[in-house]
């Protein structure tokens, strides 16, 4: 939190607090809209509208993403994420279903301009020796939006237009997007070089064949995010082992937003080991272990025990993973973030089209399936990671052929 001293880490770190709270807002909003509007398969529509940006800008847009590798851009990205958000209600009622996904679609392009280039330019904020920290502390927004961002957005829902809902997450993104304008006007952030720029892309198939851990990183990642997708039948799991309902599930919720708050206090500071690759790795098996058993709390207090376990290690991973990318050049550094985000949109929409049906027929016995492929996928990538890079400082830079010109 000393890092809340200085002026620019203060001045963003609050901005992309309201913006993401904003993001949990603008999430519930358009998922009981679609409901409301179309049915449950527009929710998933919309959903995968949003993600299939990520997806093609992160394999083929390498260019257009580097040229918004300065803060000055990202707010204008900002502005225009507020315009669509504010505009896209009267869309929906004028075009349709097919208006939303237009909405949903521009979002997620600027989504993905935004957010891989906000998490290259933080470490530029501060000393080499406080980018766990700052990392931790951007880490924290994400916790709290988790937590108070449905609750509130349901609130809201009950007593203001839903017009309003979507006008206030488009005043989260104005915020966002000022604070980015000023710290870009103060000069805080490093001036943008060549290879931010766009005219040196380095290849993501060049940088993950010389630093091959931080592929094995990267794949774990992808992985998790897919075993995880189980927790979508959480529901079904409760009431056919424990016969619990709606007010069980939300304290399953409460109780992992819980222990994830609190470990993010610990992931921010603590020394974690040398080799960030192994250890992000490792950390997700123990994660998969965690999940499979899900299957075997008896009753709900064990299950909430089980519950806070489980977020208390997404700190640790998150943390793990940017600080091991902060490690970069500033153009690896951005590139990699790119196909990190790619690799786990691709997998979260694979597995919102086939998990929640898969693991539906039988959710007591999903948990320890995905939970035990995890715990087998993320430690052959720790033990790849540990045999391919133990010869390599984990901070060691970016050779120059991994800046290879187009």
């Amino acid at each position: 939190m000393r890092l809340l001293r200085r002026g620019p880490v203060m001045l963003l770190w609050g901005a992309q607090t309201c913006s993401v709270f904003g993001d949990r807002l603008y999430a519930m909003a358009i998922m009981w809209l679609a409901w409301k509007q179309s049915g449950a398969a527009a929710m998933g529509w919309g959903a995968v509208a949003e993600s299939v940006p990520y997806i093609v800008l992160g394999t083929l847009g390498r260019s257009l993403v580097a040229r918004f590798a300065a803060l000055g851009r990202l707010a204008v990205v900002d502005v225009v994420r507020a315009v669509l958000v504010g505009v896209l209600p009267l869309v929906w009622d004028t075009f349709g279903l097919a208006g939303m996904l237009a909405c949903a679609v521009l979002l997620g392009v600027g989504g993905a301009l935004f957010d891989p280039n906000l998490g290259a330019l933080v470490p530029e904020l501060v000393e080499p020796d406080d980018v766990q920290a700052v990392n931790g502390l951007m880490d924290l927004t994400g916790r709290i939006a988790r937590i108070a961002g449905p609750g509130v957005a349901g609130v809201l829902l009950a007593v203001v237009p839903r017009q309003g809902l979507f006008w206030l997450d488009a005043a989260t993104f104005v915020v966002s997007g000022v604070a980015l304008a000023v710290l870009s006007g103060a000069r805080v952030a490093a001036v943008p070089t060549k290879a931010q720029e766009g005219k040196i892309r380095p290849r993501a198939r060049v940088l993950l064949r010389t630093r091959p851990e931080t592929a094995a990183a990267i794949g774990v990642h992808g992985a998790g995010i897919f075993a995880h997708s189980v927790a979508l039948v959480l529901p079904a799991f409760l009431a056919a082992h424990l016969h619990a309902g709606a007010a069980a599930y939300g304290a399953v919720l409460a109780a992992t937003g819980a222990g994830s708050l609190a470990a993010n206090t610990v992931a921010g500071n603590v020394r974690m080991p040398g080799s960030l690759p192994v250890f992000y790795c490792a950390t997700w098996a123990v994660s998969g272990l965690i999940l499979a058993s899900v299957a075997l709390a008896g009753s709900l207090p064990v299950l909430l025990a089980v519950s806070v376990l489980l977020g208390a290690v997404n700190p640790f991973l998150q943390v793990a993973l940017s600080t091991h990318l902060s490690a970069f050049p500033p153009a690896a550094r951005l590139r990699l973030m790119s196909v990190d985000l790619t690799v786990i949109r691709t997998a979260g929409t694979v597995s919102m089209l086939f998990v929640p049906g898969l693991a539906g027929a039988d959710p007591v016995s999903a948990f320890p399936l995905a939970g035990l492929s995890l715990v087998l996928v993320a430690g052959a990538g720790s033990m790849a990671a540990w045999r391919l890079g133990r010869h390599r400082s984990p901070l060691a830079p970016v050779a120059g052929k991994e800046l290879a010109r187009d």
